[in-house]
């Protein structure tokens, strides 16, 4: 019976995959390599779908969905539960390293209000380099040890970075060189990409579904979806950085994760930021 109960279950699955999957492409961002005409096309796909919704206000996920979770929003912004990661950064950012030197030696303007403009591609290495990979990368080259890229220190030291970024749009650039257009176009190929034994692509649930309920969580937008990086979740009981994010979904569908800061995730974070250029920067963000 049980197993009668997974086939069906699967085919299910299946069959809706099936069905969503020309409503799940916004309309124009998926037959050719144009970054400009994808940015449009997704947000005019989400503002066409919630015509009601600011488009400034999907950076604040399942809580731009009605006015309900909008005051939610509102009244937990009063007391933020982010808070304390917050002021955790804060004072990791601005401690020296054992050779004197600190953060703000690694960054642009040392580090402050610079949020928006990551992940970058890095024409010398050829890759996407996000924040969180740059952070470690700084601490690795004045000797420190890494940090755990899914949360505690990653996302308290994002947080404070984001937090000095608050407001400002997103800015994301891609330069001419063939390998960042590369990574933008195998970012946007895993986004789109069914994986797992659910059969979900991350679209599925951010594109075709938002403000929908899986159990007990609203889904968010994918528009606007990175601009709140890092998130303090109740169904974490804590803060989690991007990468916490990616790696959760994908377990969430029945799929194997991937490492932290994969190639594969950090062109992933470069479509999504892409995307959501001109949005403003909210993080660190709450959800539910």
């Amino acid at each position: 019976m049980k197993l009668r109960s997974a086939i069906y279950l699967a085919s299910a699955a299946l069959a809706l995959a099936v069905l969503t999957l020309a409503s799940t492409l916004p309309s124009g961002a998926s037959d050719k390599v144009d970054p400009v005409a994808d940015a449009k096309a997704f947000q005019k796909f989400f503002t066409d779908k919630f015509p009601k919704v600011k488009l400034e206000d999907f950076v604040n996920g399942p809580y731009s969905m009605n006015e309900d979770l909008h005051r939610q929003w509102q009244e937990k912004e009063q007391f933020p539960p982010y808070e304390f990661s917050l002021e955790m950064g804060k004072e990791m950012f601005s401690k020296p390293f054992r050779n004197g030197k600190s953060y703000e030696d690694c960054f642009p303007n040392k580090g402050i209000g610079i949020r928006q403009n990551y992940p970058y591609f890095d024409e010398k290495e050829g890759k996407v380099i996000t924040l969180e990979l740059a952070l470690n990368r700084c601490r690795e080259a004045n000797g420190e040890p890494p940090y755990s890229y899914v949360k505690d220190e990653m996302a308290a030291l994002t947080a404070y970075m984001a937090f000095t970024s608050r407001g400002k749009p997103m800015d994301i650039k891609i330069p001419n060189d063939p390998r960042a257009l590369a990574a933008y176009e195998n970012g946007k190929e895993y986004f789109y990409t069914r994986r797992g034994q659910l059969n979900f692509s991350c679209a599925t649930c951010h594109v075709q579904s938002p403000g929908e309920r899986i159990r007990a969580e609203i889904l968010a937008p994918a528009l606007g979806i990175v601009n709140a990086m890092p998130i303090y979740r109740s169904e974490w009981s804590g803060m989690g950085t991007t990468s916490r994010r990616f790696t959760t979904c994908n377990s969430q569908i029945r799929g194997v994760p991937l490492s932290p800061q994969d190639d594969e995730y950090r062109n992933v974070e470069y479509y999504l930021s892409y995307v959501s250029n001109g949005l403003p920067i909210s993080g660190p963000g709450a959800r539910p």
